[in-house]
């Protein structure tokens, strides 16, 4: 019970301190978990095994350390790339498109960060998008709050796909196979269609309202898209801008088609690796143009990959040990499912798609489908519902779960956008509630899952 208690306080505690800016995101990852860890081996009287705060922490960064290395190498090959000058046509293209409309460019926007998330990968969307729409958005003058959530959004539909990492886990735990994305697509497809056609336009006509709608001659454009800065121009390589292009396109269709094409598949940090290393020999040869490249581009890196491991050390800590039942997070996760009354057992389905909103936000995917999802859906068994129709109702709550503070790429894409984590949240939480509802109500009025199984 008091590790129960520790672990919601502690959740609540951090929540808190980031929503209302009273420490930095780096200093609560790191400081908060520890405090209360801390105070669980006190309480528990195993404050005499207090080393073990080492391990949990190792153990922590040791699940983020790959994405910190994916995120080091993508920032440095979409940062060469862009002062290489690959994105400054497809910028004059989108600005030609949207003639200063703030709508068109919304709904490119919402397109384009679809289209791209069927990688599966956050990180990637986030770059790619970040990369060829924040000069737009700085070019009219638009709140780059938008474009953060429109990326996160897309992303969390599209994460669903089966290479995504959610669904893949559900599928384990229950004994699933693929053709649970042929249950998830009604309910992915309206939501797509949603963000575009509702919270895009949406966006648009607000930012119309704002900025109005400027009637751009060929000659505004250029001026536009004109670069003056003697540095900026330094830095461009026109005359690379083919192989740029092909290279970016081979890269991005490597990482989508290795992710269900086995003979192929590489690990996305080598792909980056690669790709960086082959971006600065072509596009900078001279080796003090490539220190000068890694050094100036090196910080935003580092910053965001420090951020990574403070959400390792976090989840280390929270997780704990759970053989010698020194885990905040299987407290909580237990207290999820013991709080649910007997009566409402025909209701299993709704619950769990209920309890994955808070359950997928506050705990990791992995602590959450595989230390969480075995006593829900065993639950579930003994209430007569499937395999299937537990792993379909867990994934409903993925629709909050990029939003989470535990998620890795969200710093980076509020870097880029120069966010606030509190207000994005807040920002995106309405429409990623409109989305969950979407899947809710999608999941059921299909069948996938009943509303109500009778209980003998």
């Amino acid at each position: 019970m008091v590790i129960t208690i520790l672990g919601w306080l502690m959740i609540a505690v951090f929540m808190f301190v980031v929503m209302t800016k009273k420490l930095s995101p780096l200093v609560s990852l790191c400081t908060i978990p520890l405090v209360f860890a801390l105070i669980m081996l006190i309480a528990t009287g195993n404050i005499s095994q207090w080393t073990l705060l080492g391990d949990w922490v190792m153990n922590g960064l040791g699940t983020t350390a790959n994405t910190g290395i994916l995120l080091l190498f993508a920032i440095l090959y979409f940062s060469i790339m862009l002062d290489a000058g690959l994105f400054d046509p497809i910028t004059k293209k989108m600005i030609q498109f949207a003639k200063g409309d703030p709508m068109k460019v919304l709904i490119a926007t919402a397109v384009v960060a679809a289209a791209i998330s069927m990688n599966g990968d956050g990180t990637t969307t986030t770059l790619v998008c970040c990369a060829a729409f924040l000069p737009i958005y700085e070019k009219l003058g638009m709140k780059k709050m938008n474009l953060a959530v429109l990326v996160i959004l897309q992303n969390t539909v599209m994460n669903l796909l089966p290479w995504g990492g959610p669904t893949a886990r559900a599928m384990a735990v229950t004994n699933v196979g693929g053709d649970i994305l042929s249950y998830l697509l009604p309910g992915m497809i309206i939501s797509v269609i949603f963000n575009i056609v509702v919270v895009a336009r949406y966006m648009g006509k607000k930012e119309r309202a704002r900025l109005g709608v400027k009637d751009f001659t060929q000659a505004e454009i250029d001026e536009l898209c004109a670069i003056d800065d003697p540095e900026t121009i330094e830095l461009r390589r026109p005359q690379n801008w083919a192989f740029n292009a092909i290279m970016t396109i081979v890269l991005i269709a490597w990482l989508v088609a290795g992710s269900f094409i086995e003979v192929i598949s590489l690990p996305n940090q080598m792909l980056f690796m690669l790709g960086t290393i082959i971006a600065l020999l072509v596009n900078y040869p001279k080796i003090k143009d490539q220190n000068a490249r890694i050094g100036a581009n090196g910080g935003d890196a580092v910053q965001v990959v420090i951020l990574i491991f403070g959400a390792g050390i976090f989840m280390g800590l929270f997780q704990g040990d759970s053989e010698l039942g020194l885990s905040m997070s299987d407290a909580v996760a237990q207290s999820l499912i013991a709080i649910i009354p007997q009566q409402l057992a025909g209701f299993w389905g709704l619950i769990v798609c209920l309890i994955s909103a808070p359950g997928t936000f506050f705990i990791s995917n992995d602590g959450f489908y595989f230390g969480v999802m075995p006593a829900i859906a065993e639950a579930g068994y003994a209430y007569g519902f499937t395999g299937l129709q537990m792993a379909l109702a867990s994934l409903m709550g993925q629709a909050f779960h990029l939003l989470s503070p535990l998620t890795a790429f969200i710093y980076l894409l509020l870097r880029l956008t120069g966010q606030d984590l509190g207000e994005w949240q807040r920002a995106a939480g309405k429409w990623a509630a409109c989305i969950f509802v979407i899947f809710v109500i999608t999941i059921m009025a299909t069948g996938a899952i009943p509303l109500y199984v009778p209980q003998g």
